[in-house]
């Protein structure tokens, strides 16, 4: 596996895991059934594609990337605040909604920093990005 296939899959499962850490701290504000379900769904799927990079990168005989600690608890501080304000329904959506759009930016701007990454690691990463624009969409009934 080249460089930019590995730096690629790190990216891919360090998103996972900032989703999926993310899906686990707003589910227990989330009133709505509907909504608790479709995290759930999406929190499934995002642990699917970290762990099939995860299995990749350790197939290779490399390490994972774990998001940074600092950047975790600032994250984890700013949504605990902005739920503290507004613990509604449409804040959690409002949440995840950006951090769709925040991961499909990264991850477009990944593709292109790691071009050179073999075509298995690129679908994967656009296997991750469609699953962010897929929650985009699903979210945005709960605004």
């Amino acid at each position: 596996m080249n460089e930019d296939s590995i730096r690629l899959l790190r990216e891919v499962n360090a998103g996972c895991k900032n989703a999926t850490n993310s899906f686990d701290q707003v589910i227990e504000f989330v009133k709505e059934q509907d909504l608790k379900d479709l995290i759930e769904e999406y929190r499934k799927e995002h642990q699917l594609v970290g762990d099939i990079a995860h299995q990749l990168l350790n197939n290779d005989g490399e390490d994972e990337k774990d998001p940074p600690t600092m950047a975790k608890a600032m994250m984890w501080f700013t949504t605990e605040v902005k739920m503290m304000m507004s613990d509604d329904d449409s804040r959690v959506a409002e949440l995840l909604i950006d951090g769709c759009h925040m991961g499909m930016k990264s991850l477009g701007k990944y593709l292109r920093q790691y071009e050179n990454a073999d075509q298995k690691e690129r679908a994967l990463a656009g296997r991750l990005m469609n699953i962010e624009m897929e929650l985009y969409k699903k979210l945005m009934v709960f605004l």
